[in-house]
């Protein structure tokens, strides 16, 4: 029996057995694995919360995907597991993971980097467990039963259109927050690592954008979530854009070459535009004025004091920054207001991919994965998008050897250009509201970089002196 056929095989007795509780999902399984995920999971690149102590582990829930039967496997758990960690903030401070566990009896060579660890007491005693993301066999079962939807335990599988089989899977190195798998240069499936009550906007706003027929943003063609009061987005699958690169690379390139990136700027923010376009007429649009702007403001201006206590670089440099954003509070208080709606959240170089035909997608919806999903989740003014984009020609300039500040700033008023022409409003047009924004990004970049890249750190420094340049004159 061929690898492809045994999983069917497998997925069906599973499906058989999944209303009947198993002894594999008891009370013991999470103390027995405790010890290896106390161990394995700080190391993984999505765990948020390297630096403070794990204390303790909680079991939200458990489903057995493909059970162990007696033979030498693989089985695959599913679980989601709350991480007890002290917080640093008045904020929870328990997390909650998306865990996919392979089991075996033993572990073929080719899954060594995978490895969990040997459970060595409890229900899975003697057993290897790991990552089952890396195992093709596993990961195939995952599309099976999207090709299949449903409900298996705590989790609803749920898609749009026929998802042909046979696939092969192969796991996305580059992943940060999340794991992400590639069937067959076909989908792409992201798995939300750290989840939270309510639809991931990754889902939500993409299936907005497909029902408004923007074709900017690969609609979700299958998603796969634990059902309740607030359910929480696990998964999403969506076509891949095989053969499309990211605009960072593009734009690294386009430097190395001396070539200008306007054409391409320029296109970017057509394309911008065209999905803010669809997102208003999508989703709610209210408007932001009066006691919104101040609260808008001051949440700027404490992320600023804050920024400034962690890095002192920034000290010099507020009074200044802070007149930014006096400048937006002043508008509205004489009456001025500006259009809200739900954006992108995240929006860079990195988030825009160019076909080989130069078309423009953006992807990666899910916002700043730092912030409580609520927060991602509140309609903005899209000037927000706009100056993440601005801050990302900006780093790519910076980038490259010699700085090209004009490159930057060639591909900053195109890009701008772009968004006028398709939107009819040129982000421009709003300087007060755009130059908080992106003074709010840089301030972020600020302490990010001081924080994990301090050979980076004068690039958010250029913006900040050019910013507070800006606010005095």
């Amino acid at each position: 029996m061929s690898e492809a056929a045994s999983t069917h095989v497998a997925l069906a007795k599973s499906t058989r057995n999944s209303a009947t509780p198993s002894s594999t999902v008891d009370g013991a399984l999470l103390p027995s694995l405790a010890p290896l995920l106390h161990e394995w999971l700080p190391r993984q690149r999505w765990f948020a919360g390297k630096g403070r102590p794990v204390t303790g582990f909680a079991l939200v829930s458990a489903t057995e995907m493909l059970p162990l039967d007696g033979t030498a496997g693989p089985g695959l758990l599913h679980l989601l597991v709350r991480v007890q960690q002290p917080s640093p903030s008045a904020r929870p401070g328990d997390d909650c993971y998306q865990l996919l566990i392979g089991v075996r009896s033993s572990l073929p060579t080719t899954l060594a980097a995978a490895l969990i660890g040997r459970v060595e007491r409890g229900p899975l005693a003697g057993r290897t467990v790991y990552d089952a993301l890396h195992d093709p066999r596993l990961a195939d079962l995952l599309l099976e039963r999207f090709r299949r939807p449903g409900t298996l335990g705590c989790l609803r599988f749920e898609r749009t259109a026929a998802i042909p089989a046979g696939l092969a899977p192969r796991v996305l190195d580059a992943e940060q927050s999340n794991s992400s798998l590639v069937y067959g240069d076909a989908y792409i499936l992201k798995i939300f690592r750290r989840v939270f009550p309510g639809t991931n906007p990754d889902l939500e706003l993409p299936l907005a954008l497909a029902r408004e027929g923007c074709d900017r943003v690969p609609a979700p063609v299958a998603w796969l979530e634990a059902p309740g009061v607030e359910p929480l987005t696990l998964g999403v699958l969506q076509p891949f854009l095989h053969g499309a690169r990211d605009g960072w690379q593009l734009a690294l390139t386009a430097l190395t070459a001396g070539r200008d990136f306007v054409p391409e700027a320029r296109a970017l923010g057509r394309a911008t535009a065209e999905v803010h376009t669809a997102l208003a007429a999508a989703l709610p649009t209210p408007a932001l004025h009066g006691t919104q702007t101040r609260q808008l403001i001051a949440q700027m201006t404490q992320r600023l004091e804050a920024a400034a206590q962690a890095v002192p670089a920034l000290v010099p440099y507020v009074p200044a920054l802070r007149t930014t954003f006096d400048a937006v509070t002043a508008l509205g208080h004489r009456g001025g207001g500006w259009a809200q709606q739900r954006v992108h959240g995240d929006l860079h170089l990195g988030q825009a991919l160019r076909s080989p035909d130069g078309f423009w997608s953006l992807i990666d919806f899910e916002g700043e994965p730092a912030r409580p999903l609520d927060e991602r989740r509140r309609p903005a003014p899209p000037v927000r998008d706009v100056a993440g984009m601005l801050r990302s020609f900006d780093y790519a300039a910076r980038s490259h050897r010699p700085w090209n500040p004009e490159w930057a700033a060639r591909c900053r008023a195109a890009y701008c250009e772009g968004y006028a022409l398709a939107s009819g409003t040129d982000p421009r047009g709003e300087p007060e509201l755009l130059r908080a924004h992106e003074t709010d990004k840089a301030v972020y970049e600020v302490v990010y970089e001081a924080r994990h890249r301090p050979d980076w750190l004068p690039v958010p420094m250029a913006a900040i002196q050019r910013l507070a340049q800006s606010a005095a004159a």
